[in-house]
C-alpha cells in the first residue's frame, strides 16, 4: 500500500501543493504573453526563459540587475491589496539598469510564500505584468514557490531580476561627469520600495497607528493605501532623454540609502554633487514617518528617497531640453563642483502640506 494511503505524509500535507502551483502557471501565462517583444523565444513554461540577442550582440554590453520590494509586501497584506506591488519590482529592477543608459529587455520574477494563495500570487503577477508593460518589457518567467515553515503564515516575499542591453560607446558613467553638469530631479510620491522596515515601527508601533486611518487629516486616503503608493517605472523617461541625443552623463536610483548612499555610487573621485533641499517639496508621508518614530532629519535623509526617485546628471546645455521633456515632475536639484567625490545637502526640507 503507498505511503499516502496509509496516511503517511504527501507534499500537500507538508504544505506545498504542488497542483495548485500548476493551475497558477496556466493563468499567468496568459499574463506573460502581453508583455512578449520580438526578442522573446518560446512560451513561458520551460525550465529557462529564452532571449534572442540578434542586433544588440555587436558592440552591446549585455546589463543584469536584481532586487525585491522588502517589507512593503508586509504593508499589502495587511490591507489586503495585491494589484500594485508587482509595479514596485519593475521600477526596482529595471530603474537600476537604466542608471546606465541600458534598455531593459526582459525580467523574471521570484514569488515565495509560506502557503500558496493562488488568488493572491496571479494578482501580485498581474502588477507585475503591468508594471512590465509600462516598462517596455517582457515577462520572460519567473518561479513562484511554497516555503512551510520559513516564514509566518500569510505572508510572502517577492524579487527578481532583469536584463538589458546598452551600446559600449554610449554607455552612462562617472568618468562623463564635468564640472557645471546640472542635477536633475525626478519626483517620487511616496516611499517606492524602501525604508519600510523603520517607516512601520514608526508609524504602526511606535505611534499605533492603524493603517484602516486616514493618512493625514484632509489626505483622502487610508495610511495603508499611502504606504502602497507604486513605485514610479522612470525607465521609459530616461530612455527618451537618450533616444533625443541628450547629454545624459549619468543617472542614480534613489532607493536605500537615501540620496547621499546612492548618488555617491556615480561620482568621480574628484567631483562633488551638491543637492539643494530646497528645490522641492517633500511629500506629506515622510513627515509623517518623522513625526511618529522622532526620527532625526539626517536620519531620515539616509534612509528614505524624501520625495526624489532619480536624480540624471545632464549637461547645463542640454539640462533646458531635459526638463522640458521629463515634465513638471523634474526640477533642477542641483550642480556638480570641483571636490573629492563626495555628495554635500545644502539648504532646508520643505516639507509638504504640513
Amino acid at each position: 500500500m503507498a505511503e499516502a494511503e496509509r496516511g503517511g505524509l504527501t507534499y500537500r500535507s507538508a504544505g506545498v501543493d504542488v497542483e495548485a502551483a500548476e493551475r497558477l502557471v496556466s493563468r499567468i501565462a496568459r499574463l506573460a504573453e502581453a508583455t512578449r517583444n520580438p526578442g522573446v523565444v518560446g512560451s513561458l513554461g520551460g525550465f529557462a526563459g529564452l532571449y534572442r540577442l540578434g542586433p544588440f550582440v555587436q558592440g552591446r554590453l549585455l546589463v543584469a540587475s536584481t532586487d525585491g520590494v522588502g517589507t512593503k509586501s508586509a504593508v499589502a497584506v495587511e490591507v489586503g491589496r495585491y494589484d500594485s506591488i508587482g509595479l514596485d519590482l519593475v521600477a526596482m529592477c529595471v530603474d537600476d539598469l537604466v542608471c546606465c543608459g541600458a534598455e531593459p529587455h526582459f525580467l523574471l520574477d521570484y514569488l515565495v510564500f509560506e502557503h500558496l494563495d493562488e488568488a493572491v500570487a496571479e494578482a501580485v503577477i498581474a502588477g507585475v505584468a503591468e508594471g512590465c508593460r509600462l516598462a517596455g518589457v517582457a515577462l520572460l518567467g519567473g518561479e513562484t514557490a511554497e516555503h512551510p515553515g520559513l516564514m509566518p503564515s500569510g505572508l510572502f516575499d517577492l524579487a527578481g531580476f532583469a536584463v538589458g542591453s546598452v551600446a559600449e560607446e554610449a554607455l552612462w558613467g562617472s568618468w562623463r561627469i564635468e564640472v557645471g553638469d546640472v542635477l536633475v530631479g525626478l519626483s517620487s510620491p511616496g516611499l517606492r520600495s524602501n525604508g519600510y522596515s523603520l517607516a512601520r515601527r514608526a508609524l504602526l508601533v511606535e505611534a499605533r497607528r492603524s493603517l484602516k486611518e486616514e493618512a493625514w487629516e484632509g489626505a483622502g486616503r487610508s495610511l495603508g493605501e499611502e504606504l502602497l503608493c507604486p513605485s514610479v517605472i522612470y525607465a521609459p523617461s530616461l530612455l527618451r532623454l537618450r533616444d533625443e541625443g541628450l547629454n545624459i552623463k549619468v543617472a542614480a536610483h534613489i532607493t536605500g540609502g537615501g540620496i547621499p548612499g546612492n548618488l555617491v555610487r556615480v561620482l568621480p573621485a574628484g567631483l562633488d554633487a551638491v543637492v539643494d533641499r530646497g528645490t522641492w517639496s517633500v511629500p506629506r508621508i515622510f513627515h509623517e514617518v518623522k513625526v511618529a518614530g522622532r526620527i532625526a532629519e539626517l536620519e531620515m535623509e539616509r534612509t528614505f528617497n524624501m520625495g526624489v526617485g532619480m536624480l540624471v546628471v545632464v549637461s547645463a546645455e542640454h539640462a533646458p531640453r531635459a526638463l522640458e521633456l521629463l515634465g513638471p515632475s523634474a526640477w533642477r536639484a542641483g550642480w556638480v563642483e570641483p571636490g573629492e567625490g563626495r555628495v554635500r545637502m545644502v539648504g532646508s526640507w520643505r516639507w509638504g502640506d504640513v
